[in-house]
């Protein structure tokens, strides 16, 4: 991963129904209750995508369309809706020259708009009436100018019954959340270990599902106090195994690291790369550049071990099925640190805020951490986190839980089943402790 995460009324009755064997929350007028009379205007910045998002004439900004003149670019919002009833929509637009007419399309029907004047206005689009709640997509399409542009688009305008202080979606851009909030929510699984012990080493297995290893997902396996140590998907030619450990010196720029509080690179396997990460806290960052492939289960370890000189020792290996063998990825030394593992967990996240309306789904399984004196404990408990983008309720497609013997998290793509935070799970014990030549590995990762 480039990037890590660091990531809030009106009268009604909760209604609960069943999705995936998780009761789900959504509200709806009490008895008596007046119709909602709530306006909303939702900021295309945050919370539109434009298809095809490479294709020339139409671009999404902060401040919403812009350069609009290819008819077939189309630009969708996405918000969520926990009401059932009427919608009515506006767009908030100019025309900077001419005239155009537009198609507003929801739920499959589409109405035409006519729009002109250089001057902000507010267009009413029409008005749709819906049967259920969760995620709703609203599609602008244009259809005609005359103009070099078809409009120039800030917002849109949701009033009727079925909008009320439940919507989903994100309000406005203080803390650079029309970033976050595109790249969509990040979840995480937190593995909490029976009692107390030192922890040599963290072990994890990873399945991707096939048609899930999404371009800018990072899957991330085994998460430590002070890194992190997954695979990820770059671009459609390139995937990495990704290590970092962050530097005690809380900075987003490596350069103002002191020299004293650097990362220091001890080892790297063959092929890989190592350097230095910034812009989400800075340290030293190592990948290997593998095409690892979906359905497949991979193999993460991790090592972790204080030493003498107030410094800890981070070593990574990487087993793929293809070579049947572990790899060494590297091992880093974090100085003012006197440490064993701990903070042991995984994480999903989308870091490429384009692909942001894509899902992805991962499998974590067979668990374990293996004390200083050569016991194995295996981690059956887990509980389901999310970033600031889910915790405010900005984007609300997350989820995570039990699959079979393995926990999995879901996010992106607007789907409607999420998952509550703050749950725990607890998949069957295998009893499979982790076959690997501990000392043979450590052996090869000295300097």
């Amino acid at each position: 991963m480039q990037f890590n995460i660091k990531r809030v009324r009106q009268h009604l009755l909760p209604a609960l129904f069943l999705c995936g064997g998780v009761f789900y929350a959504e509200a709806f007028p009490a008895a008596g209750a007046p119709p909602s009379t709530d306006t909303v205007t939702v900021p295309l910045g945050g919370n539109t995508w434009q298809s095809p998002e490479e294709r020339e004439g139409g671009r999404l900004t902060n401040e919403g369309i812009r350069e609009w003149s290819d008819g077939k670019t189309t630009f969708t919002t996405y918000v969520r809706l926990a009401r059932k009833g009427s919608l009515k929509i506006g767009l908030n637009l100019s025309v900077p020259s001419g005239s155009s007419k537009l198609e507003v399309i929801v739920q499959g029907r589409g109405k035409e708009v006519s729009a002109a004047g250089s001057g902000p206005v507010l267009i009413q689009a029409g008005e749709w009436r819906l049967r259920d709640t969760g995620y709703l997509a609203i599609t602008l399409k244009g259809l005609s100018r005359t103009g070099e542009v078809f409009a120039d688009v800030s917002s849109i305008v949701l009033e009727g019954t079925a909008v009320n202080g439940q919507i989903a979606y994100v309000k406005n851009n203080e803390g650079n959340f029309f970033y976050w909030g595109r790249r969509g929510p990040s979840v995480h699984m937190s593995y909490p270990v029976p009692g107390e012990l030192d922890a040599e080493w963290f072990y994890n297995e990873v399945t991707v599902p096939e048609g899930e290893d999404v371009q800018g997902s990072y899957f991330m396996a085994t998460g430590f106090a002070e890194g992190y140590f997954g695979f990820q998907v770059n671009s459609p030619r390139e995937r990495r195994i990704l290590f970092s450990v962050w530097s005690p010196f809380k900075t987003d720029n490596p350069e103002d690291i002191p020299e004293d509080q650097r990362i220091v690179l001890l080892k790297k396997g063959k092929d890989v790369y190592a350097g230095e990460f910034g812009n989400e806290g800075s340290g030293g960052q190592s990948y290997l550049r593998y095409n690892w492939k979906a359905g497949n289960t991979y193999r993460f370890l991790l090592h972790g071990k204080p030493g003498d000189a107030g410094s800890t020792t981070y070593t990574a290996f990487f087993y793929a099925p293809e070579e049947k063998e572990w790899r060494l990825i590297a091992s880093f030394r974090r100085p003012e640190t006197s440490t064993w593992l701990k903070r042991f967990h995984s994480f999903l996240e989308n870091f490429i805020p384009g692909t942001g309306d894509i899902k992805r789904e991962v499998l974590f399984g067979n668990q374990w951490v293996r004390d200083k004196g050569g016991n194995w404990t295996e981690l059956t408990r887990a509980r389901l986190t999310g970033d600031n983008t889910a915790r405010m309720r900005y984007r609300m497609d997350y989820a995570g839980g039990l699959a079979g013997n393995h926990f999995y998290l879901r996010n992106c793509g607007f789907f409607d089943g999420y998952t509550p935070l703050d749950t725990w799970y607890e998949r069957p014990a295998t009893g499979r402790e982790p076959e690997a030549d501990l000392e043979a590995l450590l052996r090869n990762a000295q300097p």
